[in-house]
């Protein structure tokens, strides 16, 4: 079609209405050849003369036979309802990548670059830098609801994610089989949430150092943290709640009898375990609570009386149990060599406080041919005759401390009868180690060296580093949240998620030192996007100075099927652009 043809005979019916009443008013044709030219009737041409006389009586004439572009996109019909959200997250404090998790959440598919041009174009400003505990200080976020969760379905999706890193856990829990100890315990499972789901979202909460529970406002949004328990998204904090209220000692004493064996079995055990105790605060109703130590606080307190075992080579927790009460506290130790036994362990050595047995119990754990060392406590007149004791029974030796120091202390090893004890035990008195009175370690093991015997119990104090660790980054002190969670039960995921970190740790050459919390600032916080396919979930996390190091973990093991992932392949990338 030529140009001149284009006006001549019009195709669309607009453009022949326009040229025939064109014809008529402008070139004042007669009307009878133009209806014969376009089609019309004259009577139809009459009325639409008619009626354009009318459209020129109105404020826009032209809108009849010109549409006037519209730039840019074309606006979402729910466009003011996400601007509203958007403009109140940020009020919140959140940042462009928050609030698009947030949305992302309820199936509101938007991207950060229109995020911020909304929030651009209200006048907001760029959020200034923040420190990492602004960051993660929780928001109420009263402007949206969180979806219901469910078991992760098929559909192919994409969306944003906060806490990316936490997925590096999966193929951990699938090399070790622990889904499978989970999918094997007693713990409960509905149709909806089952068994190895529920759990692992628990351990989702536990891995990312979410601070309080109750404040669910933000990582029940994340689908991040969905995923890693084949959900949408997390359960609410009710549900939380009502779960932990149905679990029994004996399940979570069976649930940590199977992982001990796991433990075991992949040689991450030594023969060697550390016991201590550790105070959980309770703030509530306190009536049937004791008054424990808090090494934490520095007091005594109304607290929930716990204690835990370490493998001092791995740090590997094995055993924790709140049922302890002062009545029973002395039997303990007896109690956990049960464990290790029901386990089908052999346990060669313990080491721990001197307020965590009696005498007769030592004698006991001798009988069963268990070595053991622990402190003595110091009397008034054991001291006065350490102190008497001639100088050329004292001896030097040089004993490691930490950062691969030595230091230069003073001994005294002797054999010595203890009441209660029934028989001879070996004593060792320390003095040069920065104390003012000497240290009284007893032992029934009369063959190893004192310089080992020694170092072998001050590696007891890493015990008291990670149960400082549970308290802080595994929220085991904070049972005065409105989220009750049975604290047996909470210790029980919190030895889990310890131990997870501790696998991690250990694939990381140069940090198998560093705490839980170091290795969640440096590898774990991270933000990132999910997709979703057919037979692929590729989790692409945003770039960090430590980034390459965990894929180089992760290439070890991924691509691998996970089958509370519906069987896909789950692959983490890096992100090609920052």
């Amino acid at each position: 079609m030529d140009t001149s043809s284009f006006f001549s005979n019009p195709t669309s019916l607009v453009q022949k209405q326009y040229e025939a009443l064109r014809a008529i008013c402008h070139d004042k044709k007669p009307t009878y050849e133009v209806a014969e030219k376009f089609g019309y009737t004259v009577s139809s041409l009459y009325s639409l003369v008619r009626d354009f006389k009318n459209y020129l009586k109105e404020e826009r004439p032209y809108k009849h036979f010109f549409i006037k572009p519209q730039l840019g996109r074309k606006q979402r019909n729910d466009y003011q309802d996400i601007s509203n959200t958007i403009i109140d997250l940020r009020k919140k404090y959140m940042s462009v990548s928050d609030i698009k998790a947030v949305l992302d959440a309820q199936n509101k598919i938007i991207s950060e670059k229109h995020i911020y041009n909304i929030l651009k174009k209200d006048g907001f400003a760029r959020l200034p830098k923040r420190r990492q505990k602004e960051r993660n200080m929780p928001q109420k976020v009263a402007a949206i609801t969180a979806p219901k969760p469910s078991l992760l379905i098929s559909n192919c999706e994409e969306f944003n994610t906060q806490n990316a890193g936490v997925l590096c856990f999966l193929p951990y829990i699938k090399k070790y089989g622990i889904d499978k100890i989970i999918e094997a315990s007693g713990y409960y499972g509905t149709k909806l949430l089952p068994k190895l789901n529920s759990i692992l979202a628990f351990i989702a909460l536990k891995l990312v150092n979410v601070r309080r529970y109750s404040s669910d406002d933000l990582w029940c949004m994340d689908r991040g943290l969905g995923l890693f328990a084949g959900l949408n998204v997390l359960p609410k904090a009710s549900w939380f709640t009502s779960y932990s209220h149905r679990i029994t000692r004996e399940m979570n004493l069976t649930f940590l009898r199977e992982l001990h064996k796991l433990w075991r079995d992949n040689n991450l055990l030594s023969d060697t375990a550390n016991l201590d105790f550790v105070a959980v605060p309770y703030f509530g109703e306190d009536d049937h609570l004791e008054n424990n130590w808090s090494g934490t606080r520095g007091k005594a307190l109304s607290s929930i009386l716990a204690v835990i075992a370490h493998d001092p080579d791995t740090g590997i927790m094995t055993y924790g149990d709140t049922n302890v009460r002062h009545d029973n506290e002395s039997g303990v130790v007896l109690e956990f060599l049960d464990f290790y036994k029901q386990a089908g362990s052999k346990l060669n050595y313990l080491v721990f406080d001197s307020k965590f047995t009696i005498y007769e119990n030592l004698r006991k754990l001798d009988n069963s041919n268990v070595k053991f060392i622990t402190i003595r406590r110091r009397g008034k007149n054991i001291v006065n005759a350490i102190e008497a004791t001639n100088s050329k029974a004292w001896k030097d030796v040089r004993v490691e401390t930490s950062n691969n120091k030595t230091r230069l202390v003073k001994v005294l090893d002797q054999n010595v009868l203890l009441k209660g004890y029934g028989k001879e035990i070996r004593q060792i008195a320390v003095t040069g180690h920065g104390k003012i009175k000497p240290t009284l370690i007893i032992t029934n093991d009369f063959d190893m060296g004192t310089k080992d015997i020694i170092r072998k119990y001050t590696r007891r104090w890493l015990i008291e580093k990670n149960i400082s660790e549970q308290t802080h980054f595994f929220h085991l002190n904070r049972v005065s949240s409105s989220m009750v969670i049975k604290v047996d039960f909470d210790l029980t995921m919190t030895i889990l998620a310890h131990n997870l970190y501790r696998l991690l740790a250990v694939d990381l050459h140069g940090y198998s030192h560093n705490t839980a919390q170091s290795l969640y600032d440096k590898f774990i916080h991270n933000s990132g996007i999910a997709s979703i396919d057919n037979s692929v979930i590729t989790v692409k996390m945003r770039k960090k100075r430590n980034l390459p190091a965990i894929l180089s973990i992760m290439s070890r093991y991924l691509p691998e099927k996970i089958h509370w992932l519906n069987n896909k392949n789950l692959k983490i990338e890096a992100t090609t652009f920052s």
